[in-house]
């Protein structure tokens, strides 16, 4: 049963966050508005509604990005358009067209990741484009998601044609969805194989490389905190030193030292060809990792590994100061 009181700022502002999966919560003044409190610190309002016999749960928003009294003033209209048929659109349209309107209208993704999503929806799902969307079957996009070479990548692209056949029955351009009768595609998921002695055993191999610009930018990997394009993209004008932050995230003690120790003659931080940052060093990461003893590890281990471990906080010094204690926690430890 979800925790009941009264919405208001300074409650959902300090709301703590649950150490793994998340949290539900309940509004007194409004009991139909709840909201999601996940164990990263993410608080999303939403309502719950049996629609045609299924239990429906709509998002209206992230908090503060959606203020309390704007979640409760819309709560009714959400809950009347659900119950709601869909529009039953004469018009035809092409599965192509009707991507691109579900792209506009329900991908929240920042520039490099939506960019990456029509990458692969213009590779793997180019074979249904010029098909009407109410024409596309079942054994369509079964013949699509088998043509996908790799499991991870075929398993994403059934979800998200999943995905865009329910906005369709929403949008009134199909009755059913072809793709709720296929199998899901099996998956082998890897395991991520760091722990705390290959960690420190990969601190050490980075250590000993010869290229200043590798080893900061590897060793950044563990100090940032953050997935390895957001490290390789750092730009010297994000850097806030005095406040010990880079684009509102905060720096361990350890990334201010390092950062601060690099010549500051260029835009990036980590400068590589052509004016460009750094890309992917993959050659030198193969070195570095084979080194350490751990030849399957990707740069993207290393920071799952270590995001996992973060005690979550929302005041950003709290999580600056968690984000010290686990790095001293590693290293300091083992010395």
């Amino acid at each position: 049963m979800a925790h009941q009181f009264y919405f208001n700022p300074y409650i959902l502002d300090n709301l703590p966050a649950p150490s793994a999966g998340f949290d539900v919560v309940q509004d007194i003044s409004e009991p139909r508005l709840r909201m999601y409190v996940t164990s990263r610190g993410v608080k999303t309002f939403f309502v719950r509604k049996r629609v045609h016999g299924k239990d429906k749960r709509i998002l209206i928003g992230n908090y503060p990005d959606v203020d309390i009294e704007n979640a409760r003033s819309v709560v009714p209209t959400i809950l009347d358009n659900a119950m709601k048929k869909p529009p039953v659109r004469r018009k035809k349209i092409s599965f192509k067209q009707f991507v691109d309107l579900y792209l506009e209208n329900k991908v929240r993704r920042g520039e490099d990741s939506y960019v990456k999503l029509v990458r692969a929806i213009n590779r793997h799902l180019v074979g249904l484009f010029d098909k009407r969307i109410c024409d596309v079957t079942s054994e369509d996009v079964k013949e699509t998601i088998q043509a996908i070479k790799g499991r991870a990548i075929a398993a994403r692209m059934q979800e998200l044609l999943q995905s865009i056949f329910n906005y369709a029955i929403e949008m009134g351009y199909v009755k059913s969805n072809p793709v709720v009768s296929l199998e899901k595609v099996p998956q082998c998921r890897r395991v991520r194989p760091l722990n705390r002695a290959g960690l420190l055993r990969l601190y050490d191999a980075i250590n000993a490389m010869a290229d200043q610009t590798l080893r900061a930018a590897f060793l950044m990997l563990i100090y940032g905190f953050v997935p390895r394009s957001k490290v390789f993209a750092m730009a010297w004008e994000d850097l806030d030193f005095n406040h010990d932050n880079w684009n509102g995230w905060p720096l361990s003690d350890r990334a201010i030292v390092l950062l601060q120790d690099l010549p500051q003659d260029g835009q990036w931080v980590f400068a590589g060809r052509g004016g460009m940052h750094l890309m992917d060093p993959r050659t030198a990461w193969r070195r570095v990792a084979e080194t350490a003893g751990i030849p399957n590890l990707t740069m993207d281990d290393v920071y799952k590994f270590l995001i996992r471990q973060v005690k979550w906080a929302s005041d950003r010094e709290d999580l600056r100061t968690n984000l010290n204690e686990l790095l001293d926690d590693i290293f300091i430890q083992n010395l």
